[in-house]
C-alpha cells in the first residue's frame, strides 16, 4: 500500500464526464452530483477502502450504479478509474483496465455482476496477468445465470 493516496475532486470528474460526453456521444448534464461527492468521499476512507482495488471497486460501481450523470457513467466510471489508477502509480495498468472494463461495465450497469465480484475482477486485473480459472468460471456463471432466466 503507498504511503498515501492521491484523489481527484468532483469538478476534475464532472470534466472528464464531459470530455467523454464530447468525444463519444451521449447527453450532458448530471442527474446527482451529491452522489458523485460521496462516492469521492468515501473511497479516502481507509478504514473501509483500505487498498487500492478496494478504492477501485467502490469507485467504478458508484459511478455506474448511482447515475450520477444524465448519460455515459459506465463510460466516466472507465475513465475516471483508469485516472485514479495512473495518479497512484499504476500508469502501466490504464490501458489493461480500460479494456477489460468495457464488458465489466456494462455487466455491472445491467446488475450481473455483484459489487464482489467487481473487486475480485479489478483485484485480478491489478495484481494478475490474467483472470484465473475460477474467476473466469465465476463471471461466466454470472453473466450466464441472465440468459437462463431469459429462457
Amino acid at each position: 500500500m503507498p504511503a498515501a493516496f492521491f484523489y481527484f475532486d468532483s469538478h476534475y470528474a464532472v470534466n472528464v464526464h464531459d470530455w467523454v460526453i464530447e468525444n463519444s456521444g451521449g447527453l450532458p448534464g448530471s442527474n446527482n452530483l451529491g452522489l458523485l461527492e460521496s462516492a469521492l468521499e468515501h473511497i479516502q476512507n481507509d478504514l473501509y477502502y483500505p487498498e487500492i482495488q478496494d478504492k477501485l471497486t467502490h469507485l467504478v460501481f458508484a459511478i455506474i450504479k448511482f447515475h450520477a450523470f444524465t448519460d455515459g457513467n459506465k463510460r466516466s466510471s472507465i475513465a475516471l478509474g483508469a485516472y485514479f489508477l495512473a495518479l497512484n502509480g499504476y500508469n502501466f495498468l490504464v490501458k489493461k483496465f480500460a479494456l477489460k472494463m468495457e464488458n465489466i461495465a456494462v455487466w455491472v450497469a445491467e446488475g450481473k455482476i455483484s459489487k464482489e465480484l467487481l473487486g475480485e475482477l479489478i483485484e485480478s486485473i491489478i495484481f494478475e496477468e490474467d483472470f484465473s480459472e475460477e474467476l473466469k468460471i465465476k463471471l461466466a456463471s454470472a453473466i450466464m445465470d441472465d440468459l437462463d432466466a431469459n429462457q
